[in-house]
């Protein structure tokens, strides 16, 4: 999620923030009065991610946006998510972004720095926001198109709420997973009914890889795994929507009897980023009630040769330009079988970070820096994602919408865009890259 060259700024960070003084409270509280250079330079430094930033932007449609947190099951093999969907009203506050410091914490351990780099994290990004009422109630009377939403290696449920926000102001309501396979930086559950009555969380963070451990094997394993966390998710907000009592774990104002009958069943997708990408075509190789998928910047070696040829549901990919590579092209052209929909369009002057939110959340000279910010405009290339994949869902979901105004977007027609890819894979002799993770799959 977030990509290895900001380890460099993060490590400055880490340095800086053991002068703080919310870090030093804890080792020598006198140490505050005698580093006014320091904290000088935590506040440049500060001042400089935060330069030109923007805020994570409002969805584009018509409908209100409401935002919620579900888990059922309060066990670590139960369903978490985040769902977006149309809301009633603007009246509640804004949904918090990243909700809990021990994420903060998950990510300082992705990028393998001190763990004190987390307390600079929830300082900088702690108050967060984003635009969904928190727990504002569904706006019913319709039935809604469902998308399952898939995150990336190192990612969690919150971070898409750009893309969740506007699928859901168009109309959808948006499943956001958060993945127990040890790919999320950070994830909870309860130990038992107790502990989920107090709200007393048990922390999973992010799986290191082993000297020992085939990362091929690991990765397809994990893929499997969140493959079947979608179908289980499903299977409960379909189960929802048929009025079956279940109970959210997380005791939260919405209630999740105002889902029943808000499910157009016939209509579901799925929509993932990176490993999200992949775990987009695992998932529709084994459940046909997704039907059709959306890869963002497809992350494409975890996948197992075997599925390459169980996908008859259409596939669009959208891709960054910088991120893709021969290998990883390779694998997705397999997927290109006869009498099979797929398409590809490729984002002029973008990085793979542009398709979450870490895009919004610094500023512009370390956001370009350190390739949370391409070339391009953040909100340009995710409104051109966004409009695309609205444009496929309705080819693809038979919506009755204004939708298919954009697609031309699907042929990449637009100077931001490039039809089909921007990588040769006819004579590069394909490396070692099939092999590598690195942070932000």
């Amino acid at each position: 999620m977030v990509p290895s060259k900001l380890r460099a700024l993060f490590c400055l960070c880490s340095c800086l923030t053991l002068v703080h003084p919310f870090v030093w409270q804890d080792l020598n509280p006198a140490a505050q009065m005698k580093s006014p250079a320091w904290l000088h330079k935590i506040k440049a430094l500060m001042a400089a991610a935060s330069f030109g930033q923007t805020k994570i932007p409002r969805g584009s449609g018509s409908y209100s946006v409401g935002c919620t947190d579900l888990m059922f099951d309060y066990t670590n093999k139960g369903s978490f998510l985040r769902l977006y969907y149309p809301s009633q009203d603007d009246d509640h506050h804004d949904t918090p972004w990243i909700p809990n410091e021990e994420y903060f914490l998950g990510l300082s351990k992705v990028l393998g720095t001190h763990s004190v780099m987390a307390k600079f994290l929830s300082l900088f990004f702690g108050s967060m926001t984003t635009p969904a009422k928190w727990n504002s109630p569904l706006r019913t009377g319709e039935k809604y198109p469902l998308i399952v939403f898939s995150h990336g290696l190192g990612a969690f449920r919150t971070i898409y709420s750009a893309i969740g926000n506007d699928l859901a102001s168009h109309g959808f309501i948006v499943a956001a997973i958060e993945h127990r396979d040890g790919s999320a930086s950070a994830t909870y559950y309860f130990k038992d009914e107790s502990a989920a009555v107090k709200g007393n969380k048990s922390w999973l963070y992010f799986k290191t890889l082993k000297r020992d451990e085939e990362e091929a094997a690991v990765r397809n394993e994990q893929v499997r795994q969140r493959a079947k966390e979608c179908s289980q998710a499903l299977n409960l907000i379909l189960d929802l929507d048929h009025g079956r009592p279940i109970k959210n774990a997380l005791d939260l104002e919405f209630d999740v009897k105002q889902l029943k009958d808000s499910i157009d069943r016939n209509k579901v997708a799925m929509i993932g980023h990176s490993f999200g990408g992949a775990t987009v075509i695992q998932a529709l190789s084994e459940d046909q009630r997704f039907r059709c998928g959306i890869a963002l910047d497809a992350w494409m070696f975890p996948l197992g040769d075997e599925v390459y040829s169980r996908i008859p549901q259409p596939l669009f990919f959208i891709n960054s330009e910088q991120f893709q590579f021969p290998a990883n092209i390779i694998k997705i052209k397999k997927l290109y079988l006869p009498d099979r929909e797929r398409k590809m369009i490729t984002i002029r002057g973008s990085v793979h970070q542009n398709f979450d939110d870490f895009t919004f959340a610094t500023g512009q000279v370390i956001g370009c820096i350190f390739k949370l910010k391409g070339d391009i405009d953040s909100n340009v290339a995710l409104d051109l994602s966004n409009k695309a994949s609205l444009a496929f869902l309705q080819k693809h979901l038979g919506l009755q919408k204004d939708f298919d105004q954009w697609d031309s977007l699907i042929e990449g027609e637009d100077e931001n865009l490039i039809p089909g890819t921007n990588i040769n894979t006819t004579y590069q002799h394909i490396t070692t890259l099939q092999n590598s993770t690195g942070i932000g799959k």
